[in-house]
């Protein structure tokens, strides 16, 4: 189970490094945020879901 969990907050370390880096540069081009609201709002969605799959096992492991 610690294993399973470790690889998921790993995931969720590496997958929070592509909004840093994503979203101000969809921002800094013209019409970014009308032409690139899509490609944020999906990328957000797995990243929702890592914490999720992150915040609700390790409730279990910490005790």
């Amino acid at each position: 189970m610690t294993i399973a969990l470790q690889s998921a907050v790993s995931a969720s370390i590496v997958i929070s490094f592509i909004p840093v880096i994503g979203v101000p540069a969809v921002l800094a081009i013209p019409n970014g945020w009308s032409s690139g609201k899509s490609a944020v709002l999906s990328g957000a969605s797995p990243w929702i879901g890592l914490v999720l799959l992150v915040g609700i096992p390790n409730s279990f492991v910490s005790r």
